[in-house]
């Protein structure tokens, strides 16, 4: 088991590392061709993109590793019997979001040119449903190089048709280049797609009856992924609300619009992307650490437990803590070699520090998910969330630019890290003593 985790990790970690620079390279193409307003758009549109990526996957890479690294059913009935309810879900989704899509963008956002790129969403959203699903797989069976294989192809063609169409694109308006920036997701997902079959087991017909829906499948999914999804979707909300609430506010106080759409995309296309890069570490370990986890509890190896979160903090601390002293000394150079950019340069200074807390959520809501208790980490992100809404709301009325949504970025990074870190702390100490 040891030798697994210690396995898998590698695998996610060589595989992030080549995903992450491809991501680098990517954003870099995509920064400098489509400028700061560019990006700013793009940015007011994430959040949407990340709320329906929720909503469309449902929780289900999760909810399918669980269930395979369990081995009590049959993985391939499993799928199969999930991807026929999860393409219907989708479809309404896709309806939901061209119906919503230009309340969304003259009301909420208050800026017209979303419209397009908004229900480019839609499309999308099957696309990456499937690959979820099929990764989920792999990662149950720990089978790292399958999804780290897939998740390079994908990268790769992303940026292959951003070098090569974007720049063709900007003699277009800003909106029609930001719709095929989403549209893109469509054939790196489905380049992902068929990377990950050619990996699944040889020799088993697949047949109509595998893909009948199976209610005691759909239920076991459900428990675990309803749950996760919460804690997701709380998430996606609240950054979904973001730009809603600080373009509503600011407006109101004296701000215009192009200072919001411009220090919002600096913060979320320059700032937070910086600060998350040795986020692919701590997400490799997540991944490696949940069936494990998972294995250990179902057995009541809770001393098991303990040394594996213990192992997943100080691996995520080794590569966080040198980058953290790089974001704090000399921020300038990352900024510029990446983005070629010297925006946002104090914004990182104030935030890389908190980070530091955000390296090691990842792994401990991993191993809360993998004891069954996804409803608690739940629980302490929606607390969170209700914090980071009211801490935005309250401070941008101060006429104080983005430092509300500063303050409410790390308010929220640090209740729900301790809220974690407390509960896994004193359940484990608990069961210990009744050992």
């Amino acid at each position: 088991m040891r030798s697994n985790f210690i396995k898998s990790t590698i695998i996610l970690v060589i595989g992030g590392s080549i995903s992450k620079i491809l991501g680098m390279v990517i954003k870099i193409a995509l920064t400098r061709n489509i400028g700061e307003n560019g990006i700013g758009l793009y940015m007011l549109i994430l959040p949407t993109f990340n709320l329906f990526i929720t909503l469309c996957t449902m929780g289900m890479p999760i909810s399918i590793s669980k269930l395979v690294s369990e081995r009590k059913i049959n993985s391939k009935r499993l799928i199969l019997s999930l991807i026929p309810i999860s393409l219907l879900f989708n479809l309404f989704l896709i309806i939901m979001l061209f119906i919503i899509s230009p309340y969304i963008s003259n009301y909420l956002l208050s800026n017209k040119d979303t419209y397009y790129p908004l229900m480019a969403i839609g499309l999308t959203l099957p696309f990456i449903c499937i690959s979820s699903i099929i990764k989920g797989y792999f990662f149950g069976k720990e089978r790292m190089f399958p999804h780290s294989l897939a998740t390079i192809i994908e990268q790769i063609v992303r940026l292959l048709l951003i070098m090569y169409m974007i720049p063709k694109l900007m003699i277009y308006k800003i909106n029609i280049v930001i719709t095929f920036v989403v549209l893109i997701n469509i054939l790196s997902e489905f380049s992902s797609i068929i990377c990950l079959l050619f990996f699944l087991p040889k020799g088993n017909k697949i047949t109509i009856n595998d893909f009948k829906y199976n209610k005691q499948n759909l239920k076991d999914t459900l428990d675990i992924s309803i749950p996760t999804t919460g804690s997701r979707l709380i998430g996606s909300f609240t950054y979904f609300l973001e730009p809603i609430i600080l373009t509503y506010i600011l407006l109101k106080v004296g701000y215009n619009n192009s200072y919001i759409t411009l220090e919002y995309g600096i913060i979320n296309g320059y700032v937070y992307p910086l600060l998350l890069l040795p986020s692919f570490f701590t997400l490799a370990i997540s991944n490696a650490i949940l069936p494990i986890i998972s294995n250990y509890y179902s057995l009541k190896k809770y001393n098991m437990i303990r040394k594996k979160i213990k192992q997943a903090i100080l691996l995520s601390l080794s590569i966080g803590i040198p980058i953290t002293l790089i974001f704090i000394i000399i921020p300038d150079i990352p900024l510029k070699f990446i983005y070629n950019t010297s925006s946002g340069i104090n914004y990182i200074r104030y935030l890389a520090p908190i980070f530091l807390l955000y390296y090691i959520q990842a792994p401990l809501t991993a191993t809360m998910q993998g004891m069954g208790f996804a409803k608690r980490a739940m629980y302490g992100t929606f607390v969170g969330s209700i914090i980071r809404i009211l801490v935005l709301g309250i401070v941008s009325y101060f006429r104080v630019g983005m430092l509300g949504l500063l303050l409410s970025t790390i308010i929220n990074m640090i209740y729900v890290t301790l809220h974690h870190l407390c509960y896994i702390n004193k359940y484990l100490k608990t069961v210990t003593y009744f050992e």
